[in-house]
């Protein structure tokens, strides 16, 4: 994980949003609607999107702990891949669209 700078911590500079931060981030992953498993495969899958290494180095053992296997883990790694391309070809038309214009 990264380190924050000696002497520089969120928590300590702006207590009032780390707080809600962290109350927030509690409330999304407990169980609801979806399991704590599914929540914490989203995380993974979107940690690869965003391209969030400190998600990455969380989530996905938090996905572990809430039971996922390493198959589940790396089919929604998949998932958020596809996803990820799957923009880029649907943009596609666009720049079809654009030799149109010219």
């Amino acid at each position: 994980m990264t380190q924050q700078s000696p002497g520089r911590r969120r928590e300590d500079l702006t207590p009032e949003a780390e707080q809600a931060w962290r109350a927030f981030s509690k409330a999304v992953f407990q169980a609801g609607a979806l399991d704590a498993r599914t929540k914490q495969l989203i995380a993974v899958a979107v940690a690869h999107v965003t391209q969030c290494p400190d998600c990455l180095q969380n989530h996905t053992p938090g996905a572990a702990r809430e039971s996922a296997t390493e198959q589940q883990i790396m089919e929604a790694i998949w998932v958020a891949a596809e996803m990820r391309a799957g923009g880029a070809v649907a943009h596609s038309r666009r720049a079809l669209e654009a030799l149109d214009d010219r």
